[in-house]
């Protein structure tokens, strides 16, 4: 396991086609709502085919999540669950966030985004900070590794997005804290709306708001 970084403008394949003749099926994992205040964190991982001949142009829009607007993001998943082999995301409540720390909660996320496929990896590249030592796989830890690996792109996506829904889903149960516009993040709006109002239940008791 180490940590690797390289500069390019977008998202490609050069980690993986490297590994791709030793190793057939690399998951790239990324998480959403790590820093976030409320609600949990998600990782979503996806596995790319090795053969696709056009897989570069089939996915050139997929970037870092971060960078790329909700609505397209939503256009992309679809794109990418029908390119990938194998893609999932996985959970990790707030409760568990507030009882194990941040760390081995978004572990414990991934864990589970890869229990969720269909197909084992033999490689995990991962964004920085999201190694797995529990899992008994060849890993990469790739700093800024949402936009280098495309792999780990189309994992970013699906993380973001499929957070995204379920904040929205919890604004409707607690609609005073506005969760559909910051998705439980510390923007100002939000860190004055705890302030106001305390802690909702989806709230992180051990995320403290700085004075």
């Amino acid at each position: 396991m180490h940590c690797a970084a390289h500069m390019n403008q977008n998202p490609d394949l050069s980690f993986e086609n490297e590994l791709w003749p030793a190793y057939r099926f690399i998951a790239g994992l990324d998480e959403a709502g790590r820093g976030a205040l409320a609600g949990p964190v998600c990782v979503g991982t996806v596995i790319l085919p090795h053969d696709h001949p056009h897989l570069a142009r089939t996915l050139s829009g997929v970037r870092d999540s971060k960078q790329l607007t909700p609505r397209r993001r939503s256009a992309l998943v679809p794109q990418i669950r029908q390119a990938a082999l194998a893609s999932g995301v996985g959970f990790a409540s707030t409760e568990e966030i507030d009882r194990m720390g941040i760390v081995p909660a978004t572990r414990l996320a991934a864990s589970r985004a890869l229990e969720s496929l269909h197909i084992f990896p033999d490689y995990l590249l991962t964004d920085f900070r999201l190694e797995i030592p529990e899992v008994d796989i060849h890993q990469t830890a790739i700093v800024k590794g949402d936009a280098i690996s495309l792999t780990i792109a189309c994992a970013s996506v699906l993380a973001k997005t499929a957070r995204d829904e379920w904040m929205c889903g919890l604004s409707s149960e607690y609609p005073e804290y506005d969760f559909s516009r910051h998705k439980g993040y510390g923007t100002s709006q939000h860190r004055n709306m705890i302030r106001a109002l305390g802690h909702s239940p989806i709230h992180r008791k051990s995320f403290k708001l700085k004075k």
